[in-house]
């Protein structure tokens, strides 16, 4: 297994936020990083997602042809797909569960589950469809659909790179302005993170983990992006602590590249996404040192991130079930969190155990 590194401790950095944050009324949720942020977990996640993309595909450049390449992604892209109706399968089940089991029917409509035990015809086919998607269960379907287009990153990537994020930013533009959106079905309504825009990130991030171009650029300003990134992130501290966003009626239209839209992900919130990763890149090296248990800990996470994100999904899912049960004390809150933190390192392990003895 590789060793910590900074790419691997944020994104486990992100996959514990994501537990937490999926949670809500968690005590420990007020020291999450989305309360002093116009960005959260999400954004890092899918621009750490990118970054990890353009890793691979630098690494293997000279081993795949054009072709294996876009099988390989593809295949990923399944595997994800799979572990999607996976946990969503298993949601449910414990949905139906503690509702049978406590006599809780209220239980039933959490998280948009109603339709599934109402209609179950039609909703398990738009799950399947991914047109259906519980609540705090659609990141992964932003994912899959993100990773079914890696391919075409790949493609363009390898015959026409500099055309890769003039194409990327003129999807996004239009999807702001036209407002497009996939439409879920057979509840009608849009999906809560729009694959359109999101593309963006996944975007930047893959363009910021070569070497060349964008990324090239970044690290030859260093110094200037950081110190013009610190107004930034302080204006979005402010904005997510007095909870201000624009006004939609005074904002001009296009009215989207003015909100704090997180599910057209607006241009404020890309922008002060990049300017935290500009003040906080390089951190890991600072707390490596001091902090390695919690660095290994993080980076396992961040190299496990499939199964690791699976679980803590689940995990945060049996955390408010505990919670409707047993009341939101800061006591209970400390047991769910300490229990999915154990569990969650527990999946990093095994999987890595698991992959050396395949290797060995």
């Amino acid at each position: 297994m590789r060793k910590p590194n900074e790419i691997d401790f944020w994104r486990g950095f992100a996959l514990v936020t994501i537990f937490v944050n999926h949670v809500p009324g968690l005590w420990f949720e007020r020291f999450t990083f989305r309360n002093l942020s116009l960005s959260d977990s999400a954004e890092l996640f899918v621009l750490l997602a990118g970054w990890s993309l353009r890793l691979v595909v630098d690494n293997q450049s000279a081993t795949l042809t054009l072709w294996r390449l876009v099988l390989r992604l593809g295949g990923r892209a399944v595997t994800i797909y799979a572990a999607q109706i996976l946990i969503t399968m298993v949601a449910l089940a414990l949905i139906a569960g503690a509702s049978l089991l406590f006599d809780a029917p209220v239980v039933l409509d959490w998280h948009n589950a109603g339709p599934v035990f109402v209609n179950p015809v039609e909703s398990h086919v738009g799950l399947v469809l991914l047109t259906h998607q519980l609540g705090y269960f659609n990141i992964l379907p932003l994912y899959v659909v993100l990773m079914f287009g890696a391919p075409l990153i790949g493609l363009v990537y390898r015959v026409a790179r500099p055309l890769l994020l003039p194409i990327s930013l003129a999807v996004y533009l239009a999807t702001l302005v036209l407002g497009a959106n996939f439409h879920t079905w057979p509840v009608e309504g849009r999906w809560f993170l729009n694959p359109f825009a999101w593309q963006l990130i996944f975007v930047l991030g893959f363009e910021l983990g070569g070497r060349d171009g964008l990324a090239h650029w970044a690290q030859s300003h260093r110094r200037a992006l950081r110190i013009a990134a610190i107004p930034i992130v302080l204006a979005g501290a402010a904005a997510a602590l007095l909870q201000w966003s624009p006004d939609p009626i005074r904002v001009p239209d296009p009215k989207l590249l003015f909100m704090f839209d997180k599910t057209f992900l607006s241009p404020a919130r890309v922008a002060h996404c990049l300017a935290l990763v500009a003040s906080f890149a390089g951190l890991f090296a600072c707390l490596e040192g001091p902090l390695p248990r919690i660095t290994s800990y993080l980076s396992m996470l961040g190299r496990n991130s499939l199964n690791v994100f699976c679980v803590g999904s689940v995990l945060s899912l049996m955390g408010q079930l505990a919670r409707f049960l047993l009341g939101g004390t800061v006591g209970i809150d400390a047991i769910i969190l300490l229990i999915g933190l154990s569990i969650m390192g527990v999946v990093g392990w095994v999987s890595e155990w698991r992959a050396r003895s395949q290797a060995s």
